[in-house]
């Protein structure tokens, strides 16, 4: 059987477009067709500046969240990052296999340096290296395929590199892996800004649906959307953003074709309600279970107690074998 393995950063509320972007195939497709690790990574967030408790009650709800989208511990291995050791361990080796330049040409790493630099600060090293933590995230298990948002494919390559570049240079360890992606809304942008990707870490806006928010509020959110001019109702995301995202929402929540969905509607007004209706339907079983979970969190630290030891289990083999190939003399 293939081996998953996937990771969501707590780095702010999970929004719609984690949920669509990915949560949902782990819980329908990967977890059920696959050996499938889902994990909370919480390492990556203390890449930037971080309240250390804020950072603890979103890897818990986070994980909850998880549980709450239908991960099942029966059918998968969910866990927190930070409980497994060789996480770190293998970070470290495959920095001596990376390259600056290769840390300097990420796509995140230099907008987020630039935005940094442009308000007369400076991004701590581990933001330049964390591409490296995550390419150890996924070779630490010999995963196969890697399901991802479309801004995360860049680091799946580098992960590829670096996987290759190691078993040539100190013999055969490492599975290199693939990415997959959701054939519809791999990229949910944000309502207010449809150029800007609907992202966890800005943690307030109308353009963000939050997975926990009311359901009156995710209607309002919808209904406020920014369309594009002109009222013909097409699906272009280059000449119409905003209109092509409420389509491509719309697709993902219904199961739909965003082009086909176009010819069915006349206005904007139409296609928000049944967006906003469809969100509205598609969240509430994750809220109401999310409920559910809040209520019994011994049972949320059992699942992640026994994911890390599974995942830990699995992954200690080879990264000791990562060990023993990179020169590193054995510790008994």
């Amino acid at each position: 059987m293939k081996r998953v393995f996937s990771g969501i950063k707590p780095t702010g509320h999970l929004t719609l477009g984690n949920y669509l972007g990915a949560m949902r195939r782990w819980s329908e497709v990967d977890q059920h067709g696959a050996d499938a690790l889902f994990c909370v990574v919480d390492l990556h967030a203390l890449t930037v500046d971080h309240d250390p408790g804020r950072v603890r009650r979103l890897s818990r709800q986070a994980a909850t969240l998880l549980l709450a989208a239908g991960l099942d511990p029966k059918l998968c291995t969910v866990f927190v990052q930070s409980h497994v050791d060789e996480h770190a361990r293998l970070s470290y080796l495959l920095e001596c296999v990376a390259t600056d330049g290769e840390m300097r040409r990420m796509i995140q790493y230099k907008e987020k340096a630039a935005a940094e630099r442009a308000r007369g600060g400076s991004v701590r090293l581990s933001l330049l290296t964390y591409p490296v933590l995550m390419a150890a995230d996924i070779l630490a298990y010999g995963t196969d395929e890697v399901p991802v948002g479309d801004d995360q494919a860049q680091h799946v390559e580098l992960t590829r590199d670096l996987a290759v570049r190691f078993n040539q240079r100190y013999g055969q360890t490492f599975v290199v892996p693939r990415t997959t992606h959701p054939e519809v809304a791999a990229r949910v942008m944000n309502l207010q800004d449809p150029t800007s990707k609907m992202g966890k870490s800005d943690d307030a806006g109308p353009g963000i649906v939050y997975l926990l928010d009311e359901p009156e509020a995710v209607r309002k959110k919808i209904m406020r959307a920014v369309t594009d001019s002109g009222s013909d109702v097409v699906h272009d995301r280059e000449a119409r953003p905003g209109v092509s995202n409420l389509l491509e929402i719309l697709a993902a929540c219904t199961d739909g074709n965003p082009d086909e969905l176009a010819g069915a509607y006349q206005t904007y007004g139409a296609l928000k309600k049944d967006t906003a209706d469809a969100v509205v339907e598609l969240l509430d079983p994750v809220r109401r279970r999310h409920r559910e979970l809040c209520a019994d969190s011994a049972y949320v630290e059992k699942v992640l107690r026994e994911g890390a030891e599974k995942a830990r289990g699995m992954a200690r083999p080879r990264v000791d074998a990562a060990y023993r190939a990179i020169g590193l003399l054995p510790a008994e």
